[in-house]
């Protein structure tokens, strides 16, 4: 049952206050499941759970992502200017031997690591204005389309938040909940953040973020010095291909039949998936997307946004090479 005014949801002895548009009979569930399998109290969930507040305005944008109105234009022009490739080359000067190291150790290019850092938070410059705790309890009790999801999120932020000693009451992250310099979820912060040192692992730090995006990659398969997409700058008739996928399902044989021609030094045995990025004049351009550019979309499952993390981070290596 949703109601439209505030009032106090009794759970044992504790009162839980509930704000317009959230489903109390949800909250009062969640609060005694957790405090039934975690170290919390039922009286210290009920003074975090009367700390956060529904925000309507989180759930606007979650329900109109940029990504699906964008063309591949615009949303390059977004991350691929001279400002965020300058803040590139400094951060990666700033922690060159950080990023050098787990670089070595996890396999992960340095310029992968730096696209990601990039793309996500401007190397730390814009890591999201929305109190967590608020972004995860308003998708979690006042959005139903996946509320599942986000209810399951708000638990492991709760876990998380007592495990690595991180203020629950100050953190902020994006309007998803996503945290740090890397914009990990709750679920992505248990499962692959990693400290750069022995201690906890804390996303706000650039040196814990460098290891855990690192991390990230290689459990999800990066290739250790494979590329990561080829453009496609030489098309002979080309028939019509399923671009739909960006896992790499054909070899480049199969394409070059097709007319979709590589260039560079690789083997046509090379499995790649075709990769269609459109213009704001309504043309296209093609991409050979290798294994690493599918690692990179396990992060954001965009293909865009696993584009701009290519080519942001190969523009911030040139820039810094050349400097």
């Amino acid at each position: 049952m949703i109601r439209s005014l505030v009032f106090g949801l009794m759970i044992g002895s504790c009162a839980v206050q509930v704000s317009a548009q959230i489903n109390e009979s949800k909250v009062a569930e969640f609060a005694r499941s957790v405090s039934d399998r975690s170290d919390y109290t039922l009286e210290e969930l009920t003074v975090i759970l009367n700390s956060a507040s529904y925000d309507q305005t989180i759930v606007d944008k979650i329900s109109k992502p940029a990504e699906g109105t964008m063309t591949w234009e615009r949303y390059r022009n977004i991350f691929m200017k001279d400002e965020r490739i300058n803040a590139g080359v400094k951060f990666w000067d700033d922690y060159s031997e950080v990023i050098q190291t787990v670089s070595q150790e996890s396999g992960v290019s340095e310029e992968a690591i730096i696209g990601i850092i990039g793309v996500e938070t401007y190397y730390g410059r814009i890591k999201g204005s929305y109190k967590v705790l608020d972004a995860l309890y308003t998708l979690a009790f006042g959005y139903p389309k996946r509320s599942s999801y986000f209810t399951s999120e708000l638990e492991k932020y709760l876990l998380i938040a007592k495990k690595e000693n991180l203020d629950i009451n100050t953190l902020k992250g994006s309007y998803a909940g996503a945290m740090g310099y890397c914009q990990f979820m709750p679920s992505s912060y248990e499962a692959y953040a990693k400290s750069y040192e022995e201690g906890t692992r804390d996303l706000m730090t650039p040196e814990d973020a460098i290891a855990s995006v690192a991390n990230y990659l290689k459990v999800h398969r990066w290739s250790t010095g494979d590329r990561v997409a080829m453009e496609i700058n030489n098309m002979v008739n080309p028939q019509e291909v399923s671009t739909k996928s960006v896992k790499p399902s054909n070899s480049l044989r199969y394409y070059s039949e097709r007319g979709y021609m590589p260039s560079g030094n690789v083997s046509p045995s090379a499995k790649a998936a075709l990769i269609e990025l459109d213009h704001e004049d309504g043309t296209n351009e093609y991409w050979f997307g290798f294994n690493n550019f599918y690692v990179i979309t396990r992060y954001n499952h965009s293909k865009l946004y696993a584009m701009a993390v290519h080519q942001l981070g190969q523009a911030v290596k040139v820039a810094r090479e050349g400097a």
